[in-house]
């Protein structure tokens, strides 16, 4: 596929998800507090867990989380613990009301008052030119805190556990996850090296 089909075909991925989320039902997180009880098991009470196997999703995007349980129930994404617990929600309105409730929690953030200076930094903003490696700040936001609730594909990641983002990112590159719109996310992490995504990893996780 030519470069230019790539991102047409990624343009026609984020401009179909981001209607789909426009449309999508409204979820009520007074409600969802309590459904997502078995989720704050490890994920957090408020989504800002501390053991890194299991990511943030204080103030992730309602659509990214609806996409991920949806995907999990699915098996288009794959995780023994996760597959189970998606199961657990039966009802739409359920997942409606528990991804607007970790949506609407302060953002997550991280602890590292130096990320800014870290080498990371360069390769989120500017990419790598010489191996045409896209700058992450171009779909996750300034600091990674995303770009637009009504655009779920690119999520909240500024914030998050290094060690979840170095094995999504690995799990991208190698094709063992492959549920990112138009497999743009793969196509991305190939281009990375170990050092890369340690780096950009290291930063992400201080913000």
């Amino acid at each position: 596929m030519s470069k230019l089909s790539k991102i047409t075909a990624y343009t026609s991925a984020i401009i179909f998800i981001a209607v789909a989320d426009m449309a999508a039902a409204v979820g009520d997180p007074v409600a969802g507090k309590e459904k997502s009880a078995l989720c704050q098991g490890c994920h957090g009470e408020v989504g800002m867990s501390d053991a890194s196997m299991f990511p943030r999703l204080a103030g992730q995007y309602a659509g990214y989380i609806r996409k991920q349980v949806s995907n999990f129930q699915a098996r288009t994404r794959r995780d023994d613990t996760m597959e189970g617990m998606a199961d657990t929600v039966t009802e739409k309105q359920d997942l409606e009301d528990i991804a607007a409730y970790f949506a609407s929690q302060k953002p997550m953030s991280g602890d590292n008052p130096l990320a800014d200076s870290s080498p990371g930094k360069n390769l989120y903003v500017n990419g790598n030119p010489a191996t045409n490696l896209y700058g992450c700040i171009n779909c996750h936001g300034e600091n990674g805190k995303g770009k637009s609730p009504n655009n779920s594909v690119f999520p909240v990641i500024g914030g998050q556990h290094k060690d979840y983002l170095v094995k999504q990112l690995n799990e991208f590159r190698s094709g063992v996850r492959s549920n990112d719109p138009a497999g743009m996310m793969g196509d991305i992490a190939k281009k990375m090296t170990d050092v890369e995504i340690d780096a950009v990893s290291e930063y992400l996780a201080g913000l």
